[in-house]
């Protein structure tokens, strides 16, 4: 599930995280945050350009380098008239993949733009807009009011299960494309994220009553559940309702078949035991917003993806985190849904600008990203990434999900209509 935060900080005010009632005492990275974001605000309001640029350097180091940070920087350096400082923050921006419009980062772009340093900078975010096409499509989705948001497979029935956060419900898809019903969110609410226990005979949902979202009642707003359905029945056999504020939209399971979920809004990221009835808060505060966890081979640690904060190894142990080094050169925010296979991570990134499904190859102690490899970017068919799932040697994934078509109430933007969501494919070995 993405963060409830802007794709592009520039320009767009405040952001507001609400700390659940979970969240550790103290200064979590969540307090951290808003106070950065309130100072930028402040001085962008009172165009205090170099107390702008004070912040925002405090945000590019909270926020690990990320991509957008880069941007906040670049545009007070741009104000303040350090026009080859600028220049050379919004490379770093481009080097990593990004591209956007310049002209609102600088009050003259129209001059600056005749540059030698900023005309290679735009042909070089124009390459980053330029189309990459390695996956296939292998069946559309029949409703354009899904809205459909995470997927697993069960390899012994050969079906795809998939969760529809506008129309509340799981649905069943075969590899024809042919699509079902399964079963209804008892409590109306948002079917976010989903992940199949086949030792087990059970499916794991969230229901989420989105905050300020049409598709749950107000009076809602703000609660979320973890439910295990029972394969055969299709019956709900466990409810687990998490603290109020928090927003359980990603899953992963672990080999012995412990749930374990984050809170893109509150910064949690919780376990619930094989057998358990409470769920248990791993983190001790480190995330904004985390996103959908990938199981580290050593089955003691966890790839957790925040949306601002990019790419941490959480030790489910000990609650300590280590972050992966964006360095200048790789994206590693904006992550919704992660996986590893192949001794590679598998990211769908729907909070980067452009949007992308992309692998990264990590070095031989899995603590640092060497390379990349773009999957799809930039394509008629990517739209709106959400989630996949790794089937033998092929990595699905849903695309064109619809989430850029709606508001942040949830009703269509004007002039928007909702799309048809696509699961791709790609093979794996061919990467």
């Amino acid at each position: 599930m993405r963060a409830s935060l802007p794709i592009a900080f520039i320009a767009s005010g405040l952001a507001c995280f609400g700390a659940s009632a979970g969240a550790p005492a103290g200064d979590s990275a969540i307090g951290q945050f808003q106070a950065i974001r309130k100072a930028l605000h402040d001085s962008h309001s009172r165009k205090d350009w170099q107390a702008n640029l004070e912040a925002a350097r405090r945000q590019r180091e909270l926020l690990n380098g990320s991509p957008h940070s880069q941007l906040e920087v670049a545009r007070a350096q741009l104000f303040l008239g350090s026009n080859d400082a600028g220049l050379k923050t919004l490379n770093v921006f481009a080097q990593m993949g990004g591209s956007v419009d310049p002209s609102p980062l600088a009050p003259d772009w129209a001059a600056l733009a005749q540059q030698d340093a900023a005309v290679r900078l735009q042909q070089r975010m124009a390459m980053n807009r330029s189309a990459v096409e390695h996956a296939s499509e292998v069946f559309p989705l029949p409703d354009p009011a899904l809205l459909p948001e995470d997927i697993d497979f069960d390899p012994r029935t050969q079906l795809f299960y998939i969760s529809s956060v506008r129309e509340k419900k799981v649905i069943i898809a075969d590899l024809r494309g042919e699509v079902g019903d399964l079963a209804p969110s008892p409590e109306g609410w948002p079917v976010l994220a989903l992940k199949l226990d086949v030792a087990h005979e059970r499916l794991w949902v969230t229901e989420v009553a989105l905050q300020g979202y049409a598709f749950a009642p107000a009076a809602d707003w703000g609660r979320c559940a973890l439910l295990a359905f029972d394969l055969k029945r299709h019956v709900v056999v466990q409810r687990i309702e998490a603290p109020r504020g928090t927003a359980l939209g990603d899953m992963v399971l672990t080999k012995r078949g412990d749930v374990i979920v984050s809170d893109g809004d509150g910064g949690g990221v919780y376990r619930l035991a094989l057998g358990g009835a409470a769920l248990e808060r791993l983190d001790h505060g480190e995330f904004i917003s985390p996103q959908t966890p990938a199981l580290h081979p050593d089955g003691a640690h966890l790839f957790v993806p925040d949306y601002v904060r990019g790419l941490a190894i959480l030790d489910t142990r000990t609650g300590k985190v280590q972050w992966v080094a964006m360095a200048d050169r790789f994206a590693l925010n904006g992550i919704d849904g992660l996986y590893f296979a192949r001794e590679r991570l598998i990211a769908t990134q729907n909070g980067t600008s452009p949007e992308r499904v992309v692998t990264f190859a990590m070095d031989t102690a899995r603590q640092q990203v060497v390379s990349e490899k773009i999957i799809e970017r930039a394509t008629p068919t990517l739209g709106d990434p959400t989630h996949g799932v790794v089937v033998g040697e092929d990595f699905y994934y849903i695309a064109n999900a619809g989430w850029d078509a709606i508001d942040e109430h949830g009703a269509l933007r004007p002039g928007a209509q909702l799309p048809t969501s696509r699961l791709m494919r790609v093979r794996l070995s061919t990467l």
